[in-house]
């Protein structure tokens, strides 16, 4: 297996937040008592040499990151790193460029309804085709190719997304998740392997045998839950959430959830990250740790996010 060893940057010192990293890493290693130096920020290979894996982490992989060739391998490079840290992932995709490429490929019209994909049958057969097939693939056959044993899936895969179209909305074939297969998901982590996941669902019910379209965050989220991760970690690509979205100084480090349920109220959580932060609250209510949202644009933002006091994104915790 490749070995990596990745330097990443620095917030500064005002940034650190409450919870640090040796704490999180203490937390995985099951060890009791507290590191030496517990106040110096940590490195990413102290990090990684004190980690071991009792834990779960959920990824998100989309946005820009996933187009970029750069930015691809750091994505690798990172996951490769933190499963040889002991910590096990799983890792949930999209593919949204690479499903609009190929509606316009074939002459296919994307619509959208209040800003969401709309998607019919011929749509869905192109969003299948394009996240079960050649998106997963490809993350699949890079995280082989890096040395990590890697198995790629859809929700449709041993029913691990069962899903039914809600009720009201007009968007077609697209699911919302109602049950997670976990047994069958944590088959497959205790074999060693790092699932890969797209958000494609299993219709039941009404919709039952039917592929459904799912967002990918909020699959993330459910997974998050299902299995009771230690993180959600969503790959976006804008920073975290800002104060001010004109002003990439006035990002929000760390909240707590009612300190989100007043930024909603302020109207500082809108729009597109509204979601995002909707997804957050779903995994945290269940037991997840923390969620966090990072800028998946920057190179090894997600090491950066789990390996220092700083971070680079925003964390949300209980």
């Amino acid at each position: 297996m490749a070995q990596y060893v990745i330097t990443v940057g620095n917030k500064p010192a005002s940034a650190v937040r409450t919870a640090t990293p040796l704490t999180w890493a203490e937390t995985a290693s099951g060890g009791e008592g507290k590191f030496e130096d517990s106040n110096k920020p940590a490195t990413p290979l102290t990090w990684a040499e004190r980690a071991s894996g009792a834990k779960t982490v959920v990824v998100k992989y989309g946005g820009n990151a996933m187009i970029n060739d750069a930015l691809k391998d750091a994505v690798i490079k990172d996951i490769v790193f933190v499963q040889q840290a002991g910590i096990r992932v799983i890792l949930v995709h999209g593919g949204g460029p690479e499903i609009e490429a190929m509606l316009k490929a074939v002459g296919k019209e994307s619509r959208s309804v209040n800003g969401l994909r709309y998607t019919d049958e011929e749509t869905m057969e192109i969003v299948q085709m394009v996240l079960c097939g050649k998106v997963n693939k490809n993350i699949t056959a890079m995280l082989e190719t890096a040395g990590v044993t890697a198995i790629g899936l859809s929700g449709i895969d041993g029913s691990l997304f069962q899903a039914q179209r809600e009720k009201g909305a007009d968007l077609g074939l697209v699911g919302k998740i109602e049950k997670v297969n976990v047994e069958f998901l944590k088959a497959i982590m205790q074999s060693g392997a790092l699932p890969v996941i797209s958000s494609v669902a299993l219709g039941c019910g009404e919709d039952r045998g039917r592929s459904l379209n799912v967002n990918a965050d909020t699959a993330a989220a459910k997974i998050a839950a299902a299995v009771q991760a230690e993180k959600l970690i969503l790959m976006t690509d804008v920073p975290g959430i800002l104060r001010d979205v004109r002003d990439s100084d006035s990002l929000i480090s760390d909240a707590s959830l009612e300190e989100i349920a007043r930024l909603k109220k302020e109207g500082v959580i809108t729009k597109g990250m509204l979601p995002k932060v909707d997804c957050c609250e779903i995994a945290l209510s269940a037991g997840v740790q923390c969620a966090h949202i990072i800028d998946g644009r920057l190179p090894h933002s997600l090491l950066s996010e789990l390996f220092t006091n700083e971070g680079i994104g925003t964390m949300i915790h209980r």
